[in-house]
């Protein structure tokens, strides 16, 4: 195990352990590397790591102190993941997507206000009059994000954020017919609607499957045409 990793995996013993509760604040530079047995190059190495995965946080002229350790500020690291994957690797994320999107939407059907639910009918407005793949993009994270946002679990929340990011999206979108994908998106997405309107929590299960599955089918579609390697055409 290189030196950083070993460094790593310490701060990470003494976090778990207790030593570093969360919102704390790390020991002088000095004496934790002291403690861990660690030179100081390969702490600040480790330090540097651990903060760009949201573990620890750094303040300014204050030092270095662990992050909250909420899961959903955790997860948020993993988002250039589903930005960079393509070909089986965004496939498996959709598919991780439609055992938990669906599910969501099905609670949030006894849980949304009506006025969270005109706000959606606006949303699917402003996403008919887009004039760009991009454009829809932006209403169609919004429309799905304000649906399981109403079931109140930030962890679910960042979950799907990262299972499905904006550049996966418009990818996707764009590795299959556009116009006709966007075309069916519209038609599922007021499905999707008239079951949360209806407070049908089955029906509305049913519409995001078929939603889901839909945009695993574009993917897929992108796959066969490009031979399996990529979605950039």
């Amino acid at each position: 195990m290189a030196l950083t990793d070993q460094a790593m995996a310490r701060i990470k013993a003494m976090i778990v352990a207790g030593d570093l509760a969360p919102g704390s604040r790390l020991p002088k530079e000095e004496i934790l590397a002291g403690q861990l047995g660690l030179s100081r190059n390969s702490l600040r190495e480790a330090v540097r790591a651990l903060t760009a995965m949201r573990i620890l946080v750094t303040r300014q002229g204050d030092g270095t102190y662990v992050s909250s350790l909420e899961p959903h500020l955790l997860l948020e690291s993993l988002s250039f993941a589903s930005d960079v994957s393509q070909g089986r690797t965004a496939l498996q994320l959709l598919q991780v997507r439609r055992v938990l999107e669906p599910q969501a939407t099905g609670l949030a059907a006894r849980l949304l206000p009506p006025e969270d639910l005109r706000e959606l009918g606006g949303i699917l407005e402003r996403s008919r009059s887009a004039a760009t793949v991009e454009e829809f993009v932006v209403q169609d994270i919004a429309f799905h994000l304000r649906i399981v946002e109403a079931v109140g679990n930030p962890v679910l929340s960042m979950l799907l954020r990262v299972l499905s990011t904006r550049t996966q999206r418009i990818r996707i979108v764009r590795g299959s017919q556009a116009s006709r994908a966007v075309e069916h998106a519209h038609r599922e997405h007021d499905d999707i609607l008239r079951a949360l309107q209806a407070r049908d929590a089955h029906l509305a299960v049913s519409a995001a499957t078929v939603h889901v599955a839909a945009v695993e089918q574009w993917l897929e579609a992108g796959l066969t045409e490009d031979g399996g390697c990529t979605l950039d055409g």
